[in-house]
C-alpha cells in the first residue's frame, strides 16, 4: 500500500534542481517483482534474457539459465545498497538520479561462458551503455544469512556484493560527487587510493616487494586490464565491504592479502583512516549500517520522485 509521495529532490543541490540539467522525473517504489522483459527493453530479449526486475529505477535482466531465486537475491542486494536502512526511501537520491538517468543495468547470465556470448554491442546500440555483468554461478544467496557468514572456505563469497556495488560507485557516486568520488587522479578518493597503493601509478608497478608495489602499500591490485579508474572502483569495493564486515571470516585475510590487507572494519579504520572517514561521512550516505543479504524488507512503501538529469555523451 502506498503511504505517500516523497519528493526526493532534496537529494540534489537546489541550484542543480533549478538548472537545465533536470529534464524530467520518474516515480519509484521499493516494490521488487520479477516479470517478463517489458517491450521497451526488447534488445535484452534478443541477447537471451527473459526475466526483469526494476529496483528503484535501476534495471536487472536475467537469462533463462539464471534461477529466479538468484535474481531475487541480486535485486534485494541492490535494494539494500540503495536503501540501507530499509525505510522504503533511497538513501541518496542524488546518486540514484545519476544511475537512472544513465539507464544503469545489471545483466545476469547463468555463467561466465554464457556472458561471453552476449552481444553487448547490440545492447549499446540500443542506448544502454552503463551496465555490469553478474553471473548466476557467482551469486550466492547462502553466503550471508541473518547476519551470519556461511563460507565453507576462504574463497567462498557472494559475487552480488561486489558486482552490484561497482556501478553504484562508478556511475552513481563518481558522477554525483566528481571532486570527491570521481575516478580520476586528484579526487578525494583517488588520493586515498594513491596512499593505499604507496604512490600514484597509472599502470601496475613492477619494482616493489608487494606484487610490484612499494612496501608501505596495503592495496596492491595487479590486474593489468584494470586502468586507474577501475582501480578506484575496486578500491572502494574492498574498503566498503570490509567496513560492512563481509570480508571478515576465517582464512579470508590470508587469502586476500596479496591484493588487499585490511579485510575488517577495524583494520580499515586504523590502517586507512582517510577512506574510512570518507565512506562513513554521513553526508554521502554510503550503505555502511547493514551488509546486504538480499532479504530486503522495507518498513514502508512510499513513492519517491527521482529527477532525470541531462547526461552528456560519455565513453
Amino acid at each position: 500500500m502506498t503511504v505517500g509521495i516523497v519528493l526526493a529532490l532534496m537529494g540534489l543541490a537546489s541550484s542543480q534542481i533549478m538548472s537545465n540539467n533536470v529534464i524530467g522525473s520518474i516515480e519509484v517504489t521499493p516494490k521488487i517483482e520479477i516479470v517478463e522483459i517489458p517491450s521497451e527493453f526488447s534488445v535484452f530479449r534478443q541477447v537471451g534474457c527473459d526475466k526483469y526486475v526494476n529496483v528503484f529505477g535501476v534495471h536487472i535482466f536475467a537469462s533463462r539459465t539464471t534461477p529466479e531465486a538468484k535474481l531475487s537475491h541480486a535485486a534485494g542486494v541492490l535494494a539494500q545498497y540503495l536503501d540501507n536502512d530499509e525505510d522504503g526511501v533511497p538513501d541518496n537520491t542524488r546518486v540514484l538520479s545519476h544511475l537512472v538517468s544513465r539507464n544503469v543495468f545489471i545483466i545476469m547470465p547463468g555463467t561466465e561462458a554464457e556472458m561471453e556470448q552476449v552481444d553487448m554491442g547490440l545492447i549499446a546500440e540500443a542506448g544502454y551503455r552503463h551496465g555490469q555483468d553478474l553471473y548466476g554461478e557467482e551469486t550466492k544467496p547462502d553466503f550471508l544469512v541473518d547476519g551470519k557468514i556461511n563460507a565453507p572456505d576462504e574463497w567462498y563469497y557472494d559475487g552480488a556484493l561486489e558486482e552490484i556495488l561497482h556501478p553504484i560507485t562508478q556511475h552513481g557516486y563518481a558522477n554525483a560527487y566528481p571532486e570527491v568520488f570521481g575516478e580520476v587522479r586528484g579526487s578525494t578518493v583517488a588520493k586515498c587510493m594513491d596512499a593505499a597503493r604507496g604512490g600514484y601509478f597509472e599502470q601496475v608497478p613492477k619494482d616493489g616487494p608487494k606484487s610490484g608495489y612499494p612496501a608501505e602499500a596495503w592495496y596492491h591490485y595487479t590486474d593489468e586490464t584494470c586502468d586507474y579508474s577501475c582501480m578506484v572502483t575496486e578500491y572502494i569495493y574492498w574498503a566498503l565491504t570490509s567496513i560492512l564486515g563481509t570480508q571478515d571470516f576465517p582464512g579470508r585475510h590470508e587469502a586476500l592479502k596479496v591484493e588487499w590487507e585490511l579485510n575488517t572494519r577495524e583494520r580499515v579504520k586504523t590502517g586507512d583512516a582517510a577512506v574510512y572517514e570518507l565512506l562513513t561521512d554521513p553526508q554521502y550516505k554510503f550503505p555502511i549500517t547493514k551488509a546486504p543479504d538480499g532479504n530486503y524488507k522495507p518498513s514502508a512503501f512510499p513513492v519517491t520522485v527521482v529527477p532525470i538529469i541531462r547526461i552528456k555523451d560519455e565513453d
